[in-house]
């Protein structure tokens, strides 16, 4: 079994694929099957979340790279940007991840919140697409500007300062005996 406790450049290329759904790709120590076959165990800082292109480092220097699984998934799709943005705050309001793109917004299956949106004005369909939302206020930027993710350190940040989420000396370190 390939094991992996870190991240690659970005740029690295990557000798296998790990293709996940949202709910998998949450959690930040678990067992998973690469599309080889092989098996590899991860263990990253608490609140990570695995994001589509992530490259993950084995300790035998292999290079695996995340892909977001194609899931069923709700879409609010619409050229009105007031209207998008009104949808963006309602779910935001009640704490959704939320895949945003500049005439769509994408969020996993919830009847409740569909009729919400559709009592706003909202055009609501089902799609089936892989999801990739927004990391949250305390985690990286969205694709594209920075190598960083949820919950991971900042350059120059001090990981041992104890109101730094997920970190900290409350924290105990990874054990590889998780896995079994």
């Amino acid at each position: 079994m390939l094991f992996a406790e870190s991240f690659a450049d970005a740029e690295t290329p990557a000798s296998d694929r790990l293709v996940l759904p949202y709910e998998v790709r949450r959690k930040s120590r678990q067992r998973v099957t690469l599309l080889s076959g092989e098996e590899l165990g991860y263990v990253l800082p608490s609140g990570t979340v695995l994001k589509h292109g992530d490259r993950l480092l084995t300790g035998n220097g292999l290079v695996v790279v995340v892909e977001a699984a194609s899931e069923v998934l709700l879409e609010v799709r619409t050229d009105d940007s007031l209207l998008l943005g009104r949808a963006a705050y309602h779910l935001g309001n009640r704490h959704v991840p939320v895949q945003l793109d500049q005439r769509f917004l994408r969020f996993q299956p919830d009847h409740v919140l569909a009729e919400m949106l559709r009592g706003l004005g909202c055009p609501v369909s089902e799609v089936e697409a892989p999801f990739d939302p927004e990391g949250g206020a305390y985690g990286a930027p969205a694709h594209g500007h920075a190598p960083t993710h949820d919950y991971r350190p900042l350059p120059g940040a001090d990981v041992n300062e104890a109101h730094h989420p997920g970190h900290g000396p409350h924290r105990s370190p990874a054990k590889i005996h998780e896995f079994k």
